[in-house]
């Protein structure tokens, strides 16, 4: 059986430089997130951006649901592949972050496909649902200790064979420390073993960024 490489950072370096040039104001929101400290953590990794746009075109996807904003970058990212009449919602509860993040949105001509609900996402799951809301895509990347109710919500919002994507599934490789008893990473690997579960579902963990969960609507 193969083995699996290593990703380290200088070859993670020469991926990214041999993966299609990133747009401008995507670019932008990684320098400006570079300024914030220990949360820049929040942002998604570039192989996720690639990723997901990448993902986006050849589903054909055209209406997206994400959860957790942050910044934008996630954002920009899957909006930059969606078609000129696409549409992508975004939740977050932090205004802001949101205004950031909306500004980097109108720099690069994307706001029209987007828009930005600021409150409780649980709420705004609800609502979609009492309103009929459907998708051809969801994403999440938000707080952990909501991350199975937004997985069992975004479930009922998405369309057949439709995709709920979800970050940081891999927690930093500590999902496998069995020395590890914390409480966030338990909250992930009860999460996996949830989707695992899931006869909903059929789905796969991709070592991209802090792991992608790719996981498909049957």
């Amino acid at each position: 059986m193969g083995k699996n490489l290593e990703i380290t950072e200088k070859l993670e370096k020469y991926i990214e430089e041999c993966s299609h040039n990133l747009h401008p104001v995507q670019k932008e929101i990684i320098t400006y997130n570079q300024s914030l400290g220990d949360i820049k953590k929040m942002q998604i990794a570039l192989s996720q951006c690639h990723f997901l746009e990448l993902l986006i075109k050849i589903s054909k996807t055209s209406k997206i649901l994400e959860i957790g904003t942050f910044t934008g970058l996630s954002t920009l990212s899957m909006a930059l592949a969606l078609p000129e009449n696409g549409l992508l919602v975004a939740l977050d509860k932090n205004i802001e972050t949101n205004k950031i993040a909306k500004a980097f949105f109108k720099r690069a001509n994307q706001d029209k496909k987007i828009k930005t609900i600021v409150k409780p996402a649980l709420e705004t799951l609800e609502e979609l649902k009492r309103n009929n809301n459907t998708f051809d895509m969801v994403f999440i990347d938000a707080d952990k200790e909501n991350y199975q109710n937004y997985y069992n919500k975004s479930l009922e919002l998405v369309k057949k064979d439709g995709l709920v994507i979800i970050d940081n599934v891999l927690w930093h490789g500590e999902v496998v420390d069995d020395k590890n008893v914390d409480k966030l990473t338990n909250i992930i690997r009860n999460f996996n073993d949830h989707v695992k579960k899931d006869k909903r579902t059929e789905q796969i963990i991709l070592p991209l960024g802090d792991g992608l969960t790719v996981s498909r609507k049957l």
